[in-house]
Order: structure tokens, then sequence, then C-alpha cells
């Protein structure tokens, strides 16, 4: 049977390599590979957020939500995986009038605030990446470990070099075409998946109730999951990209309604899975996984579709991440700035795939990830508003580090405490650093920018 399954794992990652390879650009610019400028549809660029925003952790994270917090901070998860989309559908009309050659989050950042600040921001957004690309890839791993007897370091190779290969050689446009077969394949195959698995629950007691915290923290943690996830995928360099490759604003405008609208309920379907798995008293694992765990002795031919679609989860995120990743460090219009963004994507690949190999959690890196973009996300989004200075931006994101450490300073009565709090002991989110970061980082760039008037390096003054 792992010669079968090798063998469809092989297949699927074929077919995506010639979908994305025969959609790769052909003006040979740097522009076109990394922003696909004004070329896509609202209907194309709603199935690319779909797909570029899901990954192997929707089959983790929201079925365990669901099943131990209950459905108010499912509904926050899912709130805040789709609300990036929203923002930038309503943001992104105003920076691409402001800034209509853009390409990245980082020249975004510089024409606002200077290069300094481009610096500063593009290194958050590729370490908030990075972090992204070892959890997806460490996550196809574990799962191919749980459903079949094929090595998880051969699959997580294959994925990474498969992907690689097409976003290398065909650039954003390779991506957007395969995100669009991806996406309607893993609708189908989550419909499908999820079907055959609440069909093998046991009988529901008579006494089954809805598993929920009380309200105050199921409240806390909804609120915790929309601030963290939303400030760090708006530091997400594949959806800034999106921006300039929708074929103009109300295409990004519908685009972003619509992949955030399929993300809520794709979030909320797979968390219900995890809902009624604890509802139906279902042993979930140790450590729980509640989806898995209802896979568990399954027969070939339902784990092996479950594979596919980790696989195409997967897929779909990383390609868009290894692009994204190129297009931050893309400058000029020469064939060298065309290669290099090529070099430095494979260069960042090697690091991520040696991590993944390791099999180590990365819950707690990606809490501190999300924290450090909650904390510089409002200066940076500030830019567009014409008092803003690079100093109000700087003082803020510091001011908002400073936020970050501030709650259990004051609760626990030391900056140690603090820092070790803003940590996240135990891979636990908690509210307290993410609202220190976001309020205090506001208010500090607010009152910089009033006090020091208008900037030299705002967008608008150089328009």
């Amino acid at each position: 049977m792992p010669y079968l399954t090798s063998a469809i794992i092989g297949a699927a990652l074929c077919c995506f390599t010639y979908l994305g390879l025969r959609a790769r650009f052909g003006g040979g610019s740097l522009d076109d590979y990394v922003t696909a400028r004004n070329s896509q549809t609202a209907s194309t660029l709603g199935l690319s957020f779909l797909a570029s925003g899901m990954g192997a952790w929707i089959l983790f994270a929201p079925p365990e939500i669901g099943a131990f917090v209950g459905p108010v901070a499912l509904l926050g998860y899912a709130l805040g995986s789709a609300l990036p989309f929203i923002v930038l559908g309503l943001y992104g009309p105003k920076i691409r009038q402001a800034l209509p050659e853009g390409r990245s989050i980082a020249e975004f950042a510089q024409a606002c605030y200077g290069t300094g600040v481009r610096r500063f921001v593009a290194l958050i957004s590729v370490a908030y990446m990075g972090c992204f690309l070892a959890a997806e890839l460490t996550a196809i791993g574990a799962i191919t470990a749980l459903l079949s007897d094929v090595p998880p370091a051969l699959v997580i190779i294959s994925v990474a070099l498969t992907t690689l290969l097409y976003t290398v050689l065909g650039g954003l446009r390779a991506s957007l075409a395969t995100d669009r077969w991806q996406a309607w394949l893993l609708l189908a195959l989550l419909l499908a998946v999820a079907s055959v698995t609440l069909w093998r629950l046991p009988a529901m007691p008579n006494n089954a109730a809805l598993p929920s915290l009380p309200m105050g923290s199921s409240l806390s943690v909804a609120l915790t999951l929309v601030i963290a996830v939303t400030a760090a995928n708006l530091f997400h360099q594949g959806y800034w990209q999106r921006v300039w490759a929708a074929k103009d604003s109300a295409s990004l405008g519908k685009g972003a309604w619509l992949g955030g609208g399929m993300t809520v309920l794709v979030v909320m379907v797979i968390g219900g899975v995890g809902m009624m798995a604890a509802m139906s008293g279902a042993s979930l694992g140790d450590p729980p996984m509640p989806f898995f765990a209802l896979l568990s002795g399954a027969p070939i031919w339902i784990t092996l579709p479950a594979l596919v679609l980790a696989v195409t989860l997967v897929t779909s995120s990383v390609d868009t991440l290894q692009n994204g990743i190129a297009s931050l460090w893309a400058s000029g219009d020469d064939a060298g700035a065309l290669n290099k963004a090529r070099w430095i994507t494979v260069a960042l690949m090697v690091p991520v795939i040696v991590i993944a190999l390791q099999g180590l959690s990365v819950l707690r890196l990606f809490l501190i990830a999300d924290l450090l973009c909650a904390a510089i996300v409002v200066p940076v989004l500030l830019g567009l508003w014409r008092r803003m200075t690079p100093l109000a931006a700087v003082s803020g994101g510091l001011a908002g580090f400073v936020g970050a450490v501030l709650p259990g300073w004051v609760s626990q009565g030391s900056v140690m405490a603090g820092m070790t709090a803003a940590s996240f002991p135990g891979s636990i989110p908690t509210l307290g650093p993410f609202v220190g970061a976001l309020l205090l980082s506001t208010a500090v760039s607010v009152l910089m920018a009033c006090l020091r008037g208008r900037p030299a390096h705002n967008v608008e003054s150089r328009r």
C-alpha cells in the first residue's frame, strides 16, 4: 500500500507542477514574475485567497478549538482567518492608487516611511512566512505518518521541491493558476472527507451538549485569535501581491469578499467536525487531534483522500509563500534582479526544509511571530495617513513591543515575567500581550504623528 499511496501523491504533485508551468509568465520581466499586474478577475482572486490561505493547519487547529473551546472561539478563528482578505479588499484600492507600481508590503513601507522601515517590515514578513512554511511542511510530515506508511521525509522534500520548481520558473502566475484548481479540489475533498468522518462518529448520547468554556473565556480566546491571525496575515506577502494582480479595484474587492466568505465557511465546517467528535464522546487522541482521531483505523479508501487533501492544502499555501518571499527582495527590472529573486527563494527553502524534517512543534513560534506582527501592523497601515512620519511609525512599533510585555509585567510585578508571558509558555494563546501591543502601538503612533506634523516620506506627498 505505501507504493500506491506514493504513486497517488506523486501524481497529484505532477498535476500541480504541470498546471503551474503551463501558466508561467511569458514576458520575462521581474514585475510580471512577482505581481502578474492587473491580470486577475474577481473569481480567480477569490479562489486564490481561499487556496493560499488554507493549509494543513485547518485539519489541526479548528477541530481542536471546536472540540475544547466551542463555537464562539471557533467563529473567532474563522473570522480571523478571513479578515486579512477583507482588510486588503477595503484598503487595497487606496494602496493601488497611492502606489500603482508597487509590488510588496515592503515597498509600501518604503514609500510611506523610507528605506529603514522597509527593511524592518521585510524582515518581520520573512520571519513570519518562514515560520508558516516550516509549519506547513512539518504538518504534512506528521499527517503522512498518521495516515500511511510512506516515509514523512519523502513527502516533505517532494512537496518543497515540486512547489519550488513551478514557483521559481513560473512566478506568481504559476501560483495563481494552481490555486484555482487547488481551491476546487480542496473544497470537494473537504466535503467528502468531512462527510465520511462524521459518518464514522459513534452514536450521539442523549445528554450530548456543545463543548464550551464560560462565555468570558470563550470571548477572550475568540478575540485573541482574531487579533493574532489578522495581524500576522497582514504581513503575508502572498496576499499583498494579489492587491496589484487584480484587474482593477472592483475585482480586488469582490475577490476578497468571496475568498473571505469561503474561508469562514471552510473553517466552521472543519471545526464543526471537532465539535461533533467531542459531543459524541469519541476518543480524541493523545495528544488530542479530533479530525485524525476519527480516521484512526479507517480503510485506505478513506485515508488516501484525506492524505491527498492534506497535500493539496500544503502545496496551495507553500507555493504562495515561496513566491511571496521572492517578491519581498525583488527590486529593479533587469534579468539579474529576476535571477536574484529566484535564488533567494531557493536559498531560504534550505533551512525551512531542515527545520521541517526535525518534526518540531512550531505553535509557540507562530504565536511569537503573530505578536511581532501585531506590534507593528497599525503603524505600517497608517502610512496612508498624511500626518504619519517615519519617527511616528518606528516609535509606534517599539511601543507595541513594550505593550506586549506590559500586561504580564503589571500583573506579575517584573519585566522578566512580562517577557515570559509574551513568549506564550505552554503554547497557549492569551489575550493580554496582543491587546497591549495593538493599543500602545496605535496610541503612540497617533500621538507622535499629531505632534510632528506632515512627513517628508509619506506616500501621498510623493505622488
